[in-house]
């Protein structure tokens, strides 16, 4: 199954024959609504059919019978049926495209909704690789666009198309009923026009592609600026963003311009060919009646539907930009949309695993697919048993986060192996593992809700009891209760509105709820002041009792006690023991203790 990667600087694709395959697989999101499909294609049917019944009409309206009959401008021995019938024909015609409009945007929400919930469906159970290669700002541009362009599609654009086809097929047969003489000279035109849409297609869809990567590219940075902007002022980078923004969307109307040009050629180009003919059968149709060859009537009917089939045409070729646009954005929709997930369990009632929390690292090695050539941890043999504290250590890049990514298994090893109770962590159901484990990480995310929502997502089904008790344990009483709404005060976007300690608390109080077996601190204090820091290690100490802990700090004073300590250099185990034997050793680890000492003497 293909991966799907977005880098915004990466140049437009090249559209081929499989791209065009694989935005038509978006179609297959209208099988289940096939009824509603069929249905609106016949009312869409009936509309077209009845627009041309006005030209037809209006050809009888006008004209005389015959060719020896005197050129009267209007037959009126027919004219008050003509007139019903016209308004016959207008009231269906109302009718049918009311119903037409209708059914195609009931089938259109319908798709688009399962289109939205798909792709979210797949980039929440997207591999954590995935997103080392992709923006997230992107990404969610990707699909507001993206599907977008689809909605005008779908609702309009290939309605309208359709419908054009259906306007060029009757009035070919209505004119080549009438004269294949003047149809002749109509369509030799066409073959130049089919050739000049092509060319000018491929050049409007090069040129839109480019603008909706230089939109999303606008997009990454809004997105980027907003979601730091106290950086950004701290750095008085205001304008520097600005101009950055600006660069972006200057570039954006470009590339629209650049798109309107050759759209404006080509539309340029519609009407001095086809009009152009338009102009020379009606000048060649005045000499046929005035040779007998047609009469009156027959030259008006020709021309009403000669300039039907014109305007179709011209609409057509307008159209092409738009379809041509759909089709890329249809094309990177689907990248995500058949990109490979995670085996995450959906149905039924999940059966817990009941660990006991033992863990081996049995000779694990691993590189990042976006740094092959870096060997981020190599050879990595250790064990823990249950109830036990392991504490890593090391400098900055030594591979410790990436031992709890593992864990997790938001990666799976080069080489070597994971075990967990004795049994391979590959061999667990991905969804129970995980829900037997849990993480206080060093930045909490929080989500833009009340602080009772953020607790209670380590298990949304917990009593409001529960979240109580959870945030007492947590030492998040004291300041829950100083808010106004207590439980369901604000924290504003990503916590905004709680301090560093308090969103550890939250994430502390989060993890208790979830009440996991194994439990991973990464840095939960290397941020926080040491008042902050003493009411959080008071909640860990809580959080950590009867469960398996991994302890990864750069604080070496907050892993004094733990079982066993392992230090990571450059991807390896340099060292292994317990505190007081590491100091000993006078290695490393009492390097970083010594040094540590100095800083907050």
């Amino acid at each position: 199954m293909p991966k799907a990667t977005f880098n915004h600087k990466e140049k437009p694709p090249k559209l081929t024959k499989e791209s065009y395959k694989k935005a038509l697989r978006v179609f297959r999101y209208i099988t289940p609504y096939k009824g509603l499909f069929i249905v609106g294609m016949i009312f869409l049917t009936l509309s077209s059919i009845t627009t041309m019944g006005f030209p037809y009409l209006l050809g009888k309206l006008f004209g005389t019978s015959t060719a020896d009959s005197p050129s009267s401008l209007m037959d009126l021995t027919n004219a008050n049926a003509v007139f019903v019938l016209l308004f016959v024909v207008f009231i269906a015609n109302a009718i049918f495209s009311f119903f037409r409009i209708y059914l195609f945007t009931n089938l259109t929400e319908n798709v688009l909704r399962d289109l939205r919930q798909d792709s979210f469906r797949i980039l929440n159970f997207s591999k954590i690789s995935f997103y080392d290669k992709s923006k997230v700002g992107e990404l969610s541009s990707r699909i507001a666009t993206d599907i977008n362009q689809l909605q005008d599609l779908l609702t309009t654009t290939l309605a309208e198309f359709i419908r054009q086809w259906i306007t060029i097929l009757i009035s070919i047969l209505v004119i080549a009923s009438i004269s294949l003489k003047l149809m002749g000279i109509m369509l030799a035109v066409v073959p130049v026009v089919l050739v000049m849409t092509i060319v000018f297609g491929k050049k409007v869809k090069k040129l839109s592609m480019e603008a909706q990567n230089a939109a999303a590219d606008s997009n990454v940075i809004l997105n980027e600026a907003l979601s730091a902007i106290k950086n950004v002022k701290a750095f008085t980078n205001e304008l520097f963003e600005l101009t950055r923004y600006r660069e972006k969307t200057n570039r954006i109307k470009e590339l629209a311009m650049k798109g309107a040009i050759w759209r404006g050629l080509f539309a340029g180009f519609i009407i001095i060919g086809l009009f152009g003919a338009t102009t020379m059968v009606i000048w060649q149709g005045i000499l046929m009646v005035q040779s007998g060859e047609m009469n009156t009537e027959q030259l008006i009917t020709f021309i009403l539907f000669t300039g039907m089939l014109a305007v179709s045409f011209g609409g057509i070729g307008t159209m092409m930009g738009t379809i041509q646009k759909s089709i890329g954005a249809t094309e990177r929709l689907m990248d995500i949309l058949e990109n490979e997930v995670e085996s995450i369990f959906t149905a039924g009632e999940l059966t817990p695993l009941q660990l006991t929390g033992d863990i081996v690292f049995d000779n694990v090695s691993f590189e990042y697919e976006t740094r092959q050539d870096v060997n981020v941890l190599k050879g990595v043999c250790f064990s823990i048993q249950s109830g036990q504290t392991l504490a890593i250590v090391g400098p900055s890049g030594a591979g410790k986060s990436t031992i709890t990514s593992l864990l997790f298994r938001f990666y799976d090893p080069s080489s070597g192996e994971i075990r967990v109770d004795g049994k391979s962590l590959s061999s667990y159901e991905l969804t129970a593992l995980r829900k037997e484990m849990a993480i206080v990480p060093q930045e909490v995310q929080m989500f833009a809700g009340t602080i009772r929502e953020n607790i209670a997502y380590g298990r949304p089904e917990a009593s409001f009891e529960d979240i109580q008790k959870a945030a007492e344990q947590a030492n998040a009483m004291e300041f829950i209760q100083q808010f106004p709404d207590g439980f369901d005060s604000l924290v504003g976007d990503r916590g905004i509105q709680l301090s560093g300690g308090q969103k550890q608390r939250i994430a502390i109080a989060r993890a208790l709820l979830k009440n996991p077996t194994i439990l991973v601190l990464d840095e939960a204090t290397s941020s926080l002041d040491s008042e902050s820091e003493k009411l959080v290690q008071e909640a860990l100490v809580n959080l950590m009792k009867n469960r398996t802990s991994i302890v990864i700090a750069h604080r070496l004073s907050t892993i004094r006690n733990a079982n066993k300590i392992v230090v990571l250099n450059k991807g390896e185990i340099v060292e292994s023991g317990t505190h007081g034997e590491l100091l000993e050793v006078n290695g490393l680890y009492a390097r970083l203790s010594n040094t540590q000492q100095e800083i907050f003497a």
